[in-house]
């Protein structure tokens, strides 16, 4: 199976792992030439937040792929990307985290999606759920897990 599209799903919780995930992604990108398509995706309560720190204007329409270009975690991730010449695109969302990545993988044909997270106890993802662990049931694909510290 050749990987010609990585999802790589960030959203507010890997701004302290983004090295991890660019590593990530760069290795396995790099040698075989796959398109990554890294996407932020927002709830509805994040979305608006992120919107009204950047100053856009509240009437006119607001592009989620633009406000995920300049989310910090994002534009740290294309300098890397940039960097080790790895071809990219930039996608945003607003919806739940897991179920909109999942919808995301399938509409960019992903061969691979990559998702960030945190060392969980068992208990701790049945009270509080999992994006990760969502990801990793319902993707049509592989999916890699980088966790943090």
């Amino acid at each position: 199976m050749a990987l010609e599209t990585i999802l790589l799903a960030v959203g507010p919780g890997d701004a302290d792992r983004t090295e991890e995930l660019a590593r990530a992604v760069i290795d396995v990108a790099g040698p075989t030439g796959a398109n990554v398509v890294l996407a932020h995706v927002f709830t509805d309560e994040e979305f608006d937040g992120v919107v009204s720190q950047l100053d856009y204007d509240p009437a006119g329409e607001i592009d989620p792929d633009e406000v995920a270009s300049r989310h910090a975690t994002v534009r740290h991730l294309t300098g890397d990307f940039d960097e080790a010449g790895v071809e990219y695109s930039v996608r945003g969302r607003v919806g739940e985290h897991g179920e909109t990545i999942v919808e995301l993988a399938n509409e960019v044909g992903a061969d691979r999606v990559v998702v960030g997270g945190r060392k969980r106890s068992p208990a701790g993802k049945a009270v509080f759920g999992s994006t990760a662990q969502e990801v990793m049931l319902n993707a049509p694909c592989p999916v890699t897990f980088v966790r943090g510290d």
